[in-house]
C-alpha cells in the first residue's frame, strides 16, 4: 500500500493480537485544507495527495475493512501490524516515500509503540465515515 497521506492501519482497535482479518483504516479526508496543505508544501501541486486519497478509496472498499476519515493535521503515516508498525514522519517539503521510516516493536520496556497506537485510537474516536 503506498503511503498517500496521513494514514494508519491496525489489526483490530484495542487487541494486542492480530486475531481477525479486519483492518481499521484511518485515512485524511481529501477535503480538508490539511491535505491540501501538506501537498503544496511537498511541492507536487495543491490536489494531488487529495486525488490520491479518493484513488485508494475504491482499493479499501473490501468486506471486513472499516474505514474512517479525519481532519487532523498530517504528522506521519502509520502502518501497524500486531505488534509491529512502520512510522513515516511527514518531512516539510519531502514527499512521504522519500521521508525516513521507522520500524517499531512493542516492548515492555519502552512506550514508543504505544505512543503512536494511542495516537491512532485518539484520531480514530473523532473520525468520521467517508463520504462516497
Amino acid at each position: 500500500m503506498a503511503t498517500v497521506s496521513s494514514w494508519l492501519t491496525c489489526p483490530k482497535r484495542n487487541t494486542t493480537r492480530c486475531s481477525a482479518a479486519i483492518n481499521s483504516t484511518l485515512r485524511s479526508d481529501p477535503d480538508s485544507r490539511e491535505v491540501q496543505r501538506r501537498s503544496t508544501d511537498e511541492g507536487i501541486g495543491r490536489a494531488t495527495i487529495s486525488a490520491k486519497i479518493r484513488n485508494a478509496f475504491g482499493v479499501l472498499g473490501a468486506p471486513g475493512v472499516e474505514i474512517r476519515c479525519h481532519g487532523t493535521t498530517l504528522y506521519n503515516s502509520i502502518y501497524r501490524y500486531d505488534d509491529e508498525m512502520i512510522v513515516n514522519p511527514h518531512v516539510y517539503g519531502i514527499p512521504a516515500p522519500h521521508a525516513p521510516a521507522m520500524h517499531l516493536r512493542r516492548l515492555s520496556a519502552g512506550t514508543l509503540f504505544e505512543t503512536y497506537a494511542q495516537s491512532f485510537d485518539r484520531v480514530w474516536e473523532t473520525a468520521k465515515p467517508p463520504k462516497w
